[in-house]
């Protein structure tokens, strides 16, 4: 089993904070950390961990990631709809254990020049990874982090090193118009014995791979001084986030990303482990037998049901693609008769029907809904022409039961043109479907 540790991060303090992110219906422990320091831990899960890649071939920005050499938090890709979000979409050890497999997607695909921003499939961006610390159930954007945008945050007075407190976050507005925009996160302040601060870390995602710098109350003063920067403070956690808080939701899931996984060796899927495919999609095992024990038999089962049995499969690449929805293993039985570890993964279907290429504004609409296997949990809307002007609708209970879910009518008050995203979710992660919708008056 490959090692893969959380670098000087405590796990065990993580543990204990991870509870808030305990699926509903769940006991949760009672932990003594404040949100605040909660914060912190959940960002540097994401933030400590370290991975080295074992093939050429991982996009970057600018290039590629190098095999063989370490690296420290996970990689910068901002992968929409298309690549999937490590801590929202996927598991942490979901990445993990695709790093493992020279044949996943984390090598074998490359977003540059197909989604804006993004490179590698499986990655963060700077307000996934302040929003996941920040126990939401989806990522807000940069620029709705601040008090314009939403209640319960502050701006910061003074605007100082001295005034600075862990779980604050730094806001740089974009540098041109309708361009990008960038969160931070505040996770360590430092005192002098006389109380003065001398020095701040901050913790944030940014191409390569996450950041974390400590500066002298000097150097951080200048940071916030330089671009416009802001500094704020969430007084009312539950007030920032709304409906949108991550105990409501299976992802994320803090206790399984903070703990250390066990990486199967024998095979491994293209999407790595633990992983929900849509139904049809192809499912790519690579069968690796890294320990050379000798494969005598692949097994692929959902449920209990055997699905396929393919005898003396050698190494390599076994490609399947399944049309009944449910829980599946890929598993191996050795030369010796042992079993290997089972590689977990779900085959779900996720899809959705919007009442027409046009809506009129200021006119509620539905959405109807189709799912196996999964559970739709939210539409996520973007005006296409402002990064600014963006909406979760949370999908019931009741609407999961009637098919459809009412989108209100200020969603598209300004908008001409929106994305609809529909996002759903199991006990694996979740998958995501892009339509756009045109909106006339």
């Amino acid at each position: 089993m490959r090692t893969l540790t959380v670098g000087f991060c405590s796990l065990h303090l993580i543990a204990a904070a991870a509870a808030v992110g305990a699926p509903p219906g769940e006991s949760k422990t009672g932990s003594p950390l404040s949100w605040q320091e909660q914060s912190v831990q959940f960002a540097r899960i994401m933030s400590r961990v370290k991975w080295t890649p074992v093939a050429d071939g991982m996009p970057k920005r600018g290039g590629y990631f190098t095999a063989g050499k370490e690296y420290t938090g996970v990689p910068y890709s901002s992968v929409k709809h298309v690549g999937r979000y490590i801590g929202f979409d996927v598991f942490l050890k979901t990445f993990l254990a695709a790093v493992e497999n020279p044949k996943s997607v984390i090598y074998t695909e490359n977003l540059y020049g197909k989604v804006s921003n993004a490179e590698c499939y499986y990655g963060k961006v700077c307000s996934s990874y302040t929003s996941y610390a920040l126990q939401c159930g989806i990522w807000y954007v940069s620029k709705v982090h601040g008090p314009r945008s939403r209640e319960g945050v502050t701006i910061v007075e003074p605007q100082s090193a001295q005034a600075a407190s862990p779980g604050d976050v730094i806001y740089t507005p974009p540098a041109k118009k309708n361009g990008g925009s960038h969160v931070e996160l505040v996770t360590e302040v430092v005192r002098s014995e006389d109380g003065r601060v001398t020095h701040v870390r901050v913790e944030e995602s940014r191409p390569q791979t996450t950041k974390n710098t400590l500066r002298s109350a000097k150097a951080f003063d200048s940071h916030l001084n330089s671009r416009s920067r802001e500094l704020y403070r969430i007084t009312n956690l539950d007030a920032w986030r709304g409906g949108n808080k991550a105990e409501s939701f299976l992802f994320p899931n803090y206790q399984d990303d903070s703990a250390t996984p066990q990486i199967n060796r024998v095979l491994l899927l293209d999407r790595g482990d633990w992983v929900p495919y849509h139904k049809a999609q192809p499912v790519k095992v690579n069968v690796m037998d890294r320990d050379n024990q000798g494969v005598r038999k692949l097994v692929i089962k959902r449920g209990d049901t055997v699905v396929e049995q393919i005898k003396n499969p050698g190494t390599g690449v076994v490609e399947r693609s399944f049309d009944t929805c449910g829980d599946y293993t890929a598993q191996c039985v050795m030369k010796d008769g042992s079993l290997s570890q089972a590689c977990e993964f779900s085959v779900c279907e996720l899809d959705f029907r919007l009442p027409s290429t046009q809506i009129t504004r200021g006119e509620p609409w539905q959405i109807e809904l189709t799912t196996d296997n999964m559970n739709a949990i939210i539409v996520y809307l973007k005006n296409s022409a402002d990064g600014h002007d963006e909406h979760n609708v949370f999908i019931t209970e009741k609407d999961r039961k009637a098919g459809n879910v009412t989108i209100p009518a200020d969603v598209t008050q300004h908008a001409n043109k929106m994305q609809v995203w529909v996002i759903g979710e199991n006990r694996y992660g979740r998958l995501k479907k892009r339509q756009d919708i045109r909106v006339t008056d």
